[in-house]
């Protein structure tokens, strides 16, 4: 047993969570990590309990999602990690942050192939940003700290934190626990002078709005942004909820079936506004709205990840900055652009193409049904919180429901 003065592994790894803010947990129980369910039993965090490990890591990125900070999951070692990494895989590809904890073999063990011993690092390398091993207590809360700071800055992504049997039961004296918060670069003058200049000298700009490290008062304000300037916006795949679809600068969205007429005022447009997006190949319908490496149209592509910017699409214009700290400067972009009459028509037109395209009041083949399932959600939920697969079926949702807040899908 610890000394009064210290903490067993597990418990630390507990107190740790807590003090970085977390209030839920998602899990399925396992010995591997006992040590953290008995300090997760005495403490104020919320432990729901799953059937599976993927739904609990799904659940984990779904909550990080909807709050922006990491969603902690925790699992048992072998075939319990392996069945997370459905979520971790999300995560990675949705830049959510997820630290996914998973208890491990007795460090004496490795490398004897014991029973569900698995090479973690091989394992999930090659889907998230960072795994680590922690073999002694004492180092415990230094990772979690690190993991923490990994997972929610630049693009996030899911951390892998692994726990051997020994780390958890041996003692370790806790050191104060500061806050963490996610960076936000800023823009330069110079970046702000030549994204003013590309916005005054397009004739058919387009915004395309995606990724994460969004909040509520940044769509804000990149909605008023689009509405001064007459910028049409449109969301990328399973990011509607960026951008509300009343908005008389709403496109749609670039997913599964998006409208042919968005897609073509894609390809026409001579500047492209990237915010958040890397723009995949869903979003970009196969990499053909923008030709690679170099797009036909201007780019500006604003990102967190400095990696990303250049990846597929070689811009005009790089700002490696959050939509966040993107937000602190669009008054100041727009304050010296003036009204463009044609530009605000661009807009109408964009939004008027949507509607029809969405609209539930038009026939479409084989729909009866489900229009009559799309009208009684739109009746009976309208403040939902929609969450869905990623198959074709899916569509019916894209097209046809109309978010209109942060934090619903």
């Amino acid at each position: 047993m610890p000394e009064p003065s210290s903490l067993s592994g597990g418990q630390l790894v507990v107190s740790t969570l807590a003090s970085l803010g977390t209030e839920r947990v998602f899990c399925v129980p396992g010995e591997s990590y006992l040590p953290v369910l008995d300090a997760l039993y005495d403490s104020d965090i919320t432990t729901t309990v799953c059937r599976h490990e993927s739904g609990a890591a799904m659940m984990a990125e779904a909550t990080a999602k909807l709050s922006g900070q990491p969603g902690i999951c925790f699992v048992t070692r072998g075939p319990g990690a392996t069945n997370a990494s459905a979520g971790i895989h999300i995560a990675a590809q949705d830049s959510t942050p997820v630290i996914l904890f998973v208890g491990q073999i007795s460090r004496h063990d490795r490398y004897r192939e014991v029973f569900q011993e698995v090479d973690y690092r091989q394992f999930f390398g090659g889907m998230a940003k960072w795994v680590a091993e922690v073999d002694e207590a004492s180092r415990l809360q230094e990772i979690i700290l690190r993991a923490w700071h990994t997972a929610i800055n630049g693009r996030p992504g899911p951390v892998v934190i692994v726990l051997p049997e020994e780390t958890l039961t041996d003692a370790a004296t806790p050191v104060r626990v500061p806050p963490i918060h996610a960076t936000h670069n800023g823009l330069s003058a110079t970046q702000i002078a030549n994204f003013t200049r590309a916005l005054a000298q397009a004739k058919r700009p387009i915004a395309i709005v995606g990724g994460s490290r969004w909040s509520p008062s940044s769509v804000t304000a990149f909605q008023q942004f689009a509405l001064q300037l007459g910028l049409p916006v449109a969301c990328a795949f399973r990011r509607q909820m960026l951008f509300d679809h009343q908005h008389p600068c709403y496109a749609g969205d670039l997913g599964l079936g998006a409208n042919p007429a968005l897609c073509e005022r894609v390809r026409e447009s001579d500047l492209v506004v990237l915010v958040g997006t890397r723009l995949s190949d869903i979003a970009s319908q196969g990499h053909t709205l923008l030709n690679l490496p170099v797009p036909q149209q201007s780019v500006v592509h604003i990102h967190p990840g400095d990696s990303e910017t250049g990846s597929l699409y070689q811009p005009a214009l790089a700002i490696h900055t959050t939509p966040v700290g993107l937000s602190d400067y669009l008054e100041t972009l727009v304050k010296d652009l003036p009204a463009d009459s044609d530009k605000q028509q661009q807009a109408a037109q964009a939004h008027e193409q949507y509607l029809a395209w969405s609209s539930l009041d038009q026939s479409h083949p084989d729909g009866a049904l489900m229009r009559e399932v799309m009208e009684q959600l739109a009746q009976t939920i309208p403040n939902a919180i929609i969450t869905n697969g990623a198959g074709n079926y899916a569509s019916w949702i894209h097209r046809f429901w109309r978010f209109r807040h942060y934090g619903t899908q």
